[in-house]
């Protein structure tokens, strides 16, 4: 049965998409337009509660939580397509150990950057000039941390690209493109050369192509 995506034009939803063509599943999407309220549909509040994007569902399995799915289909097709989880117990807690730095210490400046900078006018967000400067302040000490693991090693959780790195895609897009910040990763040497290596795979590239037909905002 081919898996159904929920989203898929934002950015939390891309992150699936870009799993799926790695791990070379089958999947369909299904357009749930924000800006129209949609994701406050009941028949879509069954499937995700708290409103929110993306949800999946493999057969009669149900998921949401963006990280959550990719952990889930990196482990049910391990074997198939790209090993996004690494191949000893040591890679693996690696991974999982970056996959977390971005869940807690790059996502939340970098989405608030997003919030202020690129959809304030469409969700009624006041937009602030402090939460601003203090959110490009605190992703700037992440990415100087990036910036000296990558002198280390091609990828975070080591030489192999991961779930780790594909995490960071869609959210790094609006940074380096809408947010008009691409300065931060670009005066960093070993932390642009790792995003031009990974905003070049064929699956960010095909996720892109798949949300067009969308237009997202971004």
């Amino acid at each position: 049965m081919v898996v159904k995506v929920y989203g898929p034009a934002y950015a939390s939803p891309k992150r699936v998409l870009v799993c799926l063509v790695e791990k070379e599943v089958e999947f369909e999407t299904v357009h749930v337009n924000l800006l129209a309220g949609e994701n406050q549909n009941p028949d879509f509040l069954k499937l995700q509660p708290f409103g929110s994007l993306p949800v999946i569902q493999d057969g009669d399995y149900t998921l949401f939580e963006s990280r959550a799915i990719l952990r889930y289909f990196a482990e049910k097709y391990k074997y198939q397509g790209t090993d996004l989880l690494g191949k000893t117990i040591e890679d693996q807690g690696l991974v999982n150990q970056w996959l977390e730095v971005e869940a807690q210490n790059y996502h939340p400046p970098l989405n608030n950057l997003v919030l202020h900078l690129m959809f304030s006018p469409n969700f009624g967000i006041v937009r602030d000039e402090k939460v601003i400067k203090e959110s490009e302040e605190k992703l700037a000490k992440v990415l100087d941390i990036y910036e000296d693991r990558l002198s280390k090693s091609k990828y975070l959780a080591g030489d192999f690209f991961s779930l780790a790195d594909l995490s960071h895609l869609p959210f790094t897009s609006y940074l380096v493109g809408p947010v008009g910040k691409a300065y931060m990763i670009k005066d960093r040497k070993h932390v642009s050369a790792w995003w031009d290596d990974i905003s070049s795979r064929p699956s960010w590239l095909k996720t892109l192509e798949i949300c067009k037909k969308y237009n997202p905002l971004a």
